[in-house]
């Protein structure tokens, strides 16, 4: 009998390493249907354009928004202009100037017919108010034309109070209320996120310079992020047809799109390179990257997906619209990276070195391990007990403060001190308390005109004066929708987000309404309003929140067990994440709950965190924490698969992946560092918050947690079950049929 030699096994080729061969033999093909792609995104933006879908608080609030929304019915945000002497005992009652101040502002407000309505002055008959002391007075009315479009109303009544302001420069007359401050923030927004976006691009290349040494290497990423996040922008014209879309959308998209973007791109460049330098081909370095980073990057992608996906469990609509365009940017971000990417890379050859930089370009040629990582991580496999348990005591010493954390809206603490009609809100809010915005109880029902639900109404005047200030006067009830709706109006105590709000918005709620509306039978009523609309939202993510956490965490674990077919692996990125998370919480509690840093980072503390932020920052943090977990494991696993022991495999792995990760961190950092010095206090939580989890989890848990984890474990890392094993895993490392190249001089790549 002939004996020939053994056939080899044919391995089957990854998807991924298929679609980066055929990018880079179709590289024409590849580049102009990405092109096409954005321009064809770009072009269906413009033709569908986006939408002003109302935004609704969940709960109760939302209800009767949507309930006088229905009905046409517009509910203007009141504004009110305060008349007061600077200085003196100066009363209203016999004090002509004062007198002369507020006639004049009245005047000026009705000459206004188009944009103000409903002008009350202290000298009508019936007017609005004068304080308990006698020495200000209140000028209130309503814009036209409803909350979502008073910024332009706005401006001109400021303008016509600032005029009245300069005859008498010896009184106070400054105008506050909903629609002012509302204007106030949004253009903090605005100027904010345009801080962030135009800072966060050259920051980008700028580490990309530093980390490739040569221009057109770090202008790659930057440019197929940027065309990622165009195409992501563009197509929010889609959802905005079902889902509220804001600026905040837009911006969100670009910092996470820019963040992924680059990541992706930085993580195949650095393992393409990486190739070379070992004496591969371009062809041969391309279908490397494709199997390993490229097939990373996928996991990678559908991780963070998953877990922005949490954002659609809380049902708050204004979170649905952010997680549809982020999970979009991310998911073209992976299409481009897997697609154009090596189609670009085959293009440009050698030219990808080109605009090289003195020094910086010689020192950055050639890709390998780190030493300093190296060395780091032997220590710690050697003794990953006692080094892996100091570090784990110490996360858990930062994180442990979280376990106090609150919740809170910050009210008029969003904003930082000194803009004006904050000053001049909270001073309206010392001397006539009551909240700038009253609570609205919207009754609906048949005949609303019926004496018992005339007489429900005047109870509610005798609760209000029984409730020893919590419910206060005037109590307003006004018909609307032809008859069909009742709007009362009833100011609370406090300043619309502190705790007196609260107790005295669950004093109406909860002992007022049901004993005066609520024994009327055939109606039905809902509370919204400023402190109604954030009470309920609070309540609405601290519910949800678990369900949120067990999604995440579930799917993000599957599709783990799937990649990596490890019980083990999964579980330990996912614990050493929330790790990262915790220490986060920690870190955020300190500084702006308990008031550290105030005067370094320009805020002032309220003793509680803004209530999306947590669980805005788990949904973020968890996913974008796995791009470094699934690409350092994927290294170690590529390892071991070929032979290394799990302690070889694991320093090898994340020695390996030191200088790709580092950078991506340094990157994400960066960008996350720029919030911190914004005016918003929400946007320094969140930046300080998301920079120290990102930080930690590049440097801690990589170095010393996530090695330390798998070298107790050992060969059990990767054990599976056995009815886990017909699970179908997709492979990270390159195909076993690759050549392995023979090793080249570093000076000669």
């Amino acid at each position: 009998m002939r004996h020939g030699p053994v056939p080899a096994a044919r391995v089957r080729e990854p998807v991924v390493q298929k679609v980066a061969g055929w990018s880079a033999r179709h590289r024409r093909t590849a580049v102009l249907g990405w092109l096409g792609l954005v321009a064809a995104a770009i072009l269906l933006g413009q033709l569908l354009g986006t939408r002003s879908v109302p935004s609704y608080d969940p709960g109760e609030a939302g209800r009767a928004q949507r309930t006088l929304d229905r009905a046409g019915v517009d509910t203007p945000p009141s504004e009110s202009v305060l008349v007061q002497a600077r200085t003196g005992t100066r009363a209203f009652a016999t004090d002509p100037e004062l007198r002369q101040a507020a006639g004049e502002v009245a005047t000026a407000l009705r000459a206004l017919p188009a944009v103000a309505r409903n002008v009350r002055s202290p000298l009508d008959r019936g007017g609005a108010q004068v304080s308990a002391d006698g020495r200000a007075a209140l000028v209130t009315f309503e814009l036209e034309g409803g909350a979502g479009s008073a910024s332009a109303p706005v401006q001109q009544t400021l303008r016509a109070v600032a005029v009245v302001q300069a005859r008498h420069p010896g009184l106070r007359v400054e105008q506050a209320g909903e629609a002012s401050v509302g204007d106030a923030i949004d253009d903090a927004v605005g100027r904010d996120f345009r801080r962030a976006e135009l800072s966060s691009v050259p920051i980008t290349l700028g580490i990309l310079v530093l980390v490739f040494g040569a221009l057109v290497a770090a202008g790659i990423p930057v440019l197929l992020a940027g065309t990622a996040v165009t195409a992501a922008i563009a197509l929010l014209a889609v959802p905005s047809r079902w889902l509220p879309i804001d600026d905040a959308a837009s911006s969100l998209i670009l910092l996470i799109g820019m963040a992924v973007g680059v990541d992706y791109s930085l993580f195949y460049l650095r393992r393409e390179r990486e190739e070379r330098t070992r004496g591969r081909t371009f062809a041969q370095a391309l279908r490397v990257a494709g199997a390993t980073s490229g097939r990373a990057i996928v996991v990678s992608g559908l991780t963070v997906m998953i877990s922005i996906a949490g954002l659609f469990v809380t049902g708050i609509d204004v979170f649905s619209g952010m997680a549809v365009g982020t999970i979009g940017v991310i998911g073209i971000a992976v299409l481009g990276s897997v697609t154009v990417l090596p189609a670009l890379l085959a293009w440009l050859g050698h030219r990808v070195d080109r605009g090289r930089l003195p020094l910086i370009g010689r020192q950055r040629t050639a890709a390998g391990r780190s030493r300093l990582w190296d060395t780091l991580v032997r220590r710690v496999v050697r003794r990953p007990l006692l080094i892996g348990g100091l570090a784990t005591l110490g996360l858990l010493a930062v994180a442990a403060p979280a376990t106090g954390l609150r919740t809170g809206s910050a009210g008029l603490d969003e904003l930082p001190a000194g803009v004006p009609v904050v000053d001049s809100l909270r001073r309206i809010e010392q001397v006539f308390p009551g909240g700038p915005d009253p609570a609205r109880v919207v009754v609906t029902g048949e005949r609303l005109d019926r004496p018992e639900v005339h007489r429900a109404v005047d109870a509610l005047h005798a609760r209000a004066a029984a409730s020893r200030g919590a419910l206060r006067e005037p109590i307003v009830a006004t018909p609307a929708a032809s008859g069909r709706i009742l709007v009362i109006s009833v100011p609370l105590a406090g300043s619309g987000a502190d705790q007196a709000s609260v107790q005295a918005l669950r004093t109406l709620r909860g002992s007022a309404l049901p004993a005066t509306l609520g024994r009327v039978p055939g109606i039905d009523y809902a509370v919204t309003g400023l402190t109604a609309g954030n009470r309920d939202f609070a309540a609405a993510l601290h519910a949800r929140a678990p369900v949120v956490f067990a999604f995440v965490l579930a799917l993000a674990f599957v599709l783990l067990l799937v990649a990596f077919r490890s019980v083990a692996i999964s579980l330990t990125a996912i614990v050493l994440n929330l790790l990262s998370v915790g220490a986060a919480y920690g870190v955020v509690k300190l500084i702006f709950q308990d008031g550290h840093l105030e005067r370094l980072l320009g805020f002032r503390s309220y003793g509680a965190i803004v209530p999306w932020l947590p669980l805005f920052m788990f949904v973020l943090l968890f996913g974008l924490s796995m791009d470094y977990h699934v690409f350092i494991l994927s290294r170690i696993r590529e390892l071991h698969a070929r032979g290394a022991s799990t302690e070889e495999a694991v320093v090898g792995g994340i020695s390996a992946s030191a200088g790709v990760v580092t950078s991506a961190a340094l990157i994400m950092v960066a960008v996350f560092s720029i919030f911190a010095t914004l005016s918003l206090v929400s946007f320094k939580m969140f930046g300080i918050g998301m920079g120290v989890a990102v930080l930690v989890d590049a440097t801690i848990v990589r170095g010393v947690l996530l090695p330390a984890a798998m070298a107790l474990l050992g060969e059990r890392n990767w054990s599976l079950p056995g009815w886990l094993r017909r699970l179908h895993a997709p492979r990270l490392e390159p195909s076993a049929a690759e050549p392995a190249p023979a090793q080249v001089p570093e000076h000669a790549a």
